[in-house]
């Protein structure tokens, strides 16, 4: 090829790797706690690995590595399906935090670095309650004006940013037309914004959430985000729709619970994760 690829191919046939799920949201893991992968090939691996049919597909890959604060116990590279670098995830927190404690790396509870800071982390077998970083830049009751139409929309960044439309009809949302005009919105220049649509729906006395997700770097909707559900949360929480803890429907199927508690409005993001299987790397995944 000329261009390195070659060698870097060469370079990471046989690595171990682990392939982990949580809600539909799908995330390869590789340990660098020796730091020999740097993060510019951390995104060519995400590049080459996450891409459906042609290799081990994933939403996202996940780097772990030395953390630098003494009151982490590891730090993490997240790496979107198409290479960029994102600060937070949710379902892959939990992800990540089953494997470690299930590889008997760590003990539950502990924390980790992310680009968004510190989380906190409880592991109860398949089920895992990350802390998420405070939600801040919070931008209630807004209106987005786009060709498609104008939309009364809602802001918070849960680790990520995140726009949130309550959505009557979510089954017949064209939600892949209409989400990348607000995922790259002038007003969310220039790193943009994942775009949720939610509901509220009620069944007698109980009340949740359905959620649909555009998410920002893998550029198409996902069966469930965790930061996203946060988001959406949090927000209905704010609006004095729902109380804590609310329940939030994902696309997959899944529910994910959201806790929003004391006067910090901490908010935790609780649900169950799938360990799918470990492998090495073939040379073909990387063609």
């Amino acid at each position: 090829m000329g261009d390195g690829t070659d060698t870097l191919i060469q370079k990471f046939i046989g690595l171990e790797f682990f392939k982990l799920c949580a809600s539909g949201n799908d995330f390869i893991v590789i340990f660098n706690f020796d730091g020999k992968i740097s993060p510019e090939e951390g995104s060519f691996l995400a590049r080459k690995l996450c891409r459906n049919k042609f290799s081990v597909s994933a939403d996202g890959l996940i780097l772990l590595e030395k953390a630098h604060s003494e009151k982490a116990s590891f730090a993490w590279r997240f790496f979107n399906s198409d290479g960029g670098e994102a600060e937070m995830c949710g379902n892959g927190a939990r992800c990540v935090s089953r494997l470690v404690v299930e590889k008997g790396l760590f003990k539950s509870p502990f924390y980790f670095e992310t680009k968004a800071g510190l989380i906190y982390s409880e592991v109860k077998g398949k089920r895992v309650k990350v802390a998420l970083t405070d939600p801040k830049d919070l931008h209630l009751n807004f209106v987005i004006r786009t060709e498609y139409e104008w939309f009364m929309a809602h802001f918070v960044n849960t680790g990520v940013p995140h726009v949130v439309i309550f959505w009557e009809n979510l089954d017949n949302l064209p939600i892949e037309e209409i989400a990348p005009e607000i995922r790259y919105h002038e007003m969310f220049a220039p790193a943009g914004t994942n775009v949720n649509f939610v509901s509220i729906v009620r069944d007698g006395p109980r009340a949740y959430l359905r959620i649909r997700t555009y998410e920002r770097g893998v550029e198409a909707e996902t069966l469930a985000c965790g930061t996203g559900s946060a988001a959406a949360a949090y927000i209905s929480y704010k609006l004095g729709l729902l109380s804590s803890p609310i329940e939030v429907l994902t696309k997959g199927g899944e529910i994910l619970k959201v806790y929003i508690e004391g006067r910090e409005e901490k908010l935790f993001l609780e649900g169950d994760t799938l360990f799918v299987f470990e492998g090495k790397i073939k040379e073909d995944a990387l063609k």
